[in-house]
């Protein structure tokens, strides 16, 4: 099966769905979808997608956390302390199946300790493995922007902490 991503030919074999599918609990059909929309985010044809290519992703994009998910989807499954700079499709797909209904087909990528993990990811800002005082307060930074001072927010992550 062949798909045109610009001027790059990828080619996704039919293998490839199957695998993805037995991985991801998604229809081939939707590994399709899905295929085309990682298609028009890479703008640049090159066959992985950037962190910038997520924000054009308009959900994202105006989203508090967005920065924050899209670090979640960088993380580096052999060392989660040093983010991967680019993925690929099969990345990009595997991380999607996070967010699938656990209802009715629980796979091994959309289990509620996978879901669990990548919030846990993106409370983690450093990437240390641990959700520290500096960790709530830049992402409650993000949350409330600047509605509410800096000091306040530090009051409430000093509330959190007993």
């Amino acid at each position: 099966l062949l798909a045109i991503m610009g001027n790059v030919n990828t080619f996704l074999k039919a293998e490839d769905y199957k695998l993805l599918e037995e991985e991801t609990g998604f229809t081939e059909s939707q590994i399709r979808r899905l295929y085309s929309r990682f298609a028009n985010l890479d703008k640049r044809s090159k066959g992985y997608l950037e962190r910038q290519d997520l924000m054009l992703i308009p959900e994202l994009a105006v989203n508090p956390l967005g920065s924050r998910i899209i670090e979640a989807f960088f993380t580096n499954e052999r060392c989660p302390t040093e983010p991967l700079d680019t993925i690929n499709f099969k990345q990009f797909v595997r991380v999607l199946a996070t967010f699938r209904s656990i209802k009715g087909h629980e796979h091994a990528l959309n289990t509620r300790d996978k879901k669990m993990e990548f919030i846990f990811r993106v409370y983690d800002s450093d990437r240390d493995g641990q959700i520290s005082k500096e960790d709530l307060k830049h992402v409650l930074s993000c949350m409330v922007g600047m509605n509410i001072p800096e000091q306040q927010v530090c009051v409430c992550v000093c509330v959190c902490e007993y």
